[in-house]
């Protein structure tokens, strides 16, 4: 699998990386190239010893250390040097390899080593548990009344609700770190490519068919059904190797896309997410990928770049040369622009509210932002192309407009689309100096922004203001989700027992 590139886990091993010891004198060395712990090469040591009978002092004795120490080494609170393994291993008439599987020895052995490794974890920190020593004393049953009730407390931790707060905090960095790499990332177009390549695609839009290779490729069988839990768009079922998708297409959705979107999440090695930060970095991988396969990057440069040549740049001509949305195709741009063809550019979509729904740039462009330095949510200048673009009555034709701002003058291609949710703007735009490479730049239409300052279009004119101020009272249109906590669990808004219930019920039997 891909690991998209992403800031190091500390509790994590690194791909690769070996697995390292520490002898009895404190000194990390590497044992091997595997997966397995401490806790488990103390358990295999420990069951090999008893198995053929010998004594902890007998062992201790054939190593030529204290009995303290090899019982230090069984409990799993040290690991041994590769060196003294190997000792370890011919004392016990076994193999170092033997020693080093990763899989438990028995049943017992693995609720103990898991009953071990929640009493070292978190959870048992943060109530001020003490720890005890698994023994035999402890019955199979105990030992998995107290793992179960620890599994709930950590599952409990891990799907607390997420604040707005928190969310717009985890958009601002999240933004910031696709800013610092140009919304370009290499893994995620080497994984795409990887994909295309398996099944043999040379050019040209990917076909449907194409897209069910790629998930026959991968294991995966696609299943299209009627019930799909509701706050689903897809669900995949890893045991069978199934992915299961809805029947009914929504028409302003490409049906490829959800496809892509269930196996990015296999591709990229996606894991539960551990926070609303988490969840929304995975969304922002997984779509980049989808995007990146739909629109392949070798094909998609090449195209731009002859484009950029004939300065005819244009968001309408890339939708149509790959067979995919508008949008799909302005966010796909933003991938490209500045990594393979040195445009620096904006991107946004935004609600007929006015609220931004999404949005990115690394051309100076001032957002909108809220104390936090969070974009989402906030309201743009009502002069923007983003506004503007509303008011036009001709929704065929593309709108280009120039907006002279505090921060200089950008220009904007934009088009509205329809969701359930209502139509938004999907707007593509650049600083008045790269305007040249893109089809619209003789738009005459033009437009003044000042914000922040609240006299641009915050403030209400005065006479207007002196008329009505005292005199209105509009009940607001707040969404249900404006006080509320953002929805809880590990895939925030998705009922999991109803998906569990749901991939129960199509399971083959």
């Amino acid at each position: 699998m891909i690991t998209a590139d992403r800031t190091a886990d500390p509790t994590r091993p690194t791909p690769g990386a070996p697995e390292r010891g520490v002898d009895v004198a404190g000194v990390a060395t590497p044992v091997a190239d595997t997966d397995v712990d401490a806790l488990t090469l103390g358990r295999r040591i420990r069951q090999r010893r008893t198995a053929i009978g010998m004594t902890l002092e007998q062992l201790a004795a054939a190593i030529d250390r204290a009995p303290s120490q090899v019982s230090t080494l069984e409990n799993g609170k040290r690991e041994p040097r590769l060196s003294m393994l190997r000792t370890i291993a011919q004392a016990l008439d076994t193999s170092v390899d033997e020693l080093l599987r990763s899989e438990a020895p028995s049943p017992r052995a693995a609720l103990e080593i898991a009953v071990e490794r929640a009493q070292r974890g978190p959870v048992f920190g943060a109530l001020g548990l003490p720890s005890f020593r698994v023994g035999k004393g402890h019955s199979d049953q105990t030992l998995q009344t107290i793992l179960t009730l620890h599994n709930e407390i950590d599952r409990l931790h891990r799907e607390r609700a997420a604040t707005p707060e928190e969310a717009r905090r985890a958009n601002a960095e999240l933004r910031a770190t696709m800013r610092a790499r140009d919304n370009y990332f290499a893994e995620l177009e080497s994984a795409a490519g990887a994909l295309l390549n398996a099944v043999g695609h040379t050019g040209g839009p990917v076909s449907q068919q194409m897209v069910a290779d790629m998930a026959s490729h991968l294991g995966y069988s696609l299943h299209y059904v009627g019930d799909l839990p509701h706050s689903t768009r897809s669900v995949t079922d890893k045991r069978n190797g199934r992915v299961y998708l809805p029947t009914e297409q929504s028409a302003s959705r490409d049906s490829r896309s959800p496809i892509l979107q269930a196996l990015a999440s296999h591709v990229l090695g996606h894991e539960e997410p551990r926070n609303y930060a988490d969840f929304l970095q995975q969304r922002v991988e997984t779509n980049y990928l989808t995007a990146a396969i739909l629109l392949p990057e070798q094909a998609t440069v090449r195209f731009l770049s002859e484009a950029k040549n004939l300065r005819r740049i244009s968001m309408e001509e890339l939708r149509d040369a790959f067979a995919v949305s508008y949008e799909t195709a302005a966010h796909r741009f933003t991938n490209l622009a500045t990594a393979r063809l040195d445009i620096p550019v904006h991107f946004m979509k935004v609600h007929e509210s006015g609220t931004i729904i999404k949005a990115y740039e690394n051309d100076a462009v001032r957002f909108p932002s809220d104390a936090l330095g969070a974009v989402e949510g906030t309201i743009v200048c009502r002069s923007w192309t983003a506004r503007t673009v509303f008011d036009v009555e001709d929704r065929f034709s593309p709108w280009y407009q120039y907006t002279d701002t505090p921060s200089g003058t950008f220009w904007c291609t934009s088009r509205i689309e329809k969701a359930k949710e209502g139509e938004y703007s999907v707007s593509v735009g650049v600083p008045f100096a790269h305007v040249k490479w893109f089809r619209g730049r003789e738009s005459t239409h033009r437009a003044v922004s000042r914000c922040p300052d609240e006299s641009c279009c915050r403030r209400a004119p005065s006479d207007l203001a002196e008329r009505w101020a005292e005199q209105s009272w509009p009940a607001a249109r707040t969404p249900t989700s404006l006080l509320a906590a953002l929805p809880t669990g590990s895939y925030p808004g998705v009922d999991q027992t109803e998906v569990f219930q749901f991939l129960e019920a199509h399971a083959p039997r």
